[in-house]
């Protein structure tokens, strides 16, 4: 091998050797990773709940709070997101409480919060629940203004946070579009 060619193998490994440092890693770090194990590995298509929650939002924003409701006529928190949970993701349950919703599925924390993750929080020794939306909004039934969407970043919701939880079953669950209101 003549030197000039030595040279070029050389300066053609090195190039090689670099190219294969800078590459980029698909796959997040162990602590950002996806909830992937409901589906097969693969990360869960999110559109199909967003449009779900937006559907259910559309349907209920503005009832009034009532404690203990379930109906367009007056909803509690979790009354809210059970009817959602029941009527957009089909997920056959008995009436639940905050208390019992805050059990269920497993903690995700907040900088890796997915649409349809219940966000919980504390108001004065009680427990408020709502679902997370998309950038930084969540959707839920305030005991002020009703049915709405909140920003996670207002300072009172900050205040409050409690935590987040993930029910398994919500992303891949039968999804129902009601273009009718339910009563």
């Amino acid at each position: 091998m003549t030197k000039l060619a030595a040279s070029k193998f050389l300066v053609c490994l090195m190039m090689c050797a670099l190219a294969g440092c800078a590459s980029k890693n698909d796959h997040p770090p162990a602590d950002e990773s996806v909830d992937m194990s409901a589906t097969d590995g693969k990360q869960p298509d999110l559109i199909p709940v967003i449009a779900a929650l937006h559907d259910q939002m559309h349907s209920w924003e503005g009832t009034r709070y009532q404690w203990g409701g379930t109906q367009l006529t007056g909803v509690d928190c979790s009354g809210f997101v059970w009817r959602t949970l029941k009527d957009r993701f089909n997920i056959p349950m008995d009436r639940v409480t905050t208390r019992e919703l805050i059990a269920m599925g497993r903690p995700v924390d907040k900088t890796h919060l997915q649409p349809g993750d219940l966000v919980f929080f504390r108001i004065k020794h009680e427990l408020h629940v709502g679902f997370y939306d998309t950038d930084q909004q969540f959707l839920h039934a305030s005991v002020s203004q009703g049915v709405m969407r909140s920003s996670l970043n207002n300072p009172y919701w900050k205040s409050v946070y409690l935590e987040a939880r993930r029910l398994p079953r919500e992303q891949n669950s039968q999804i129902s579009f009601n273009y009718k209101n339910k009563v």
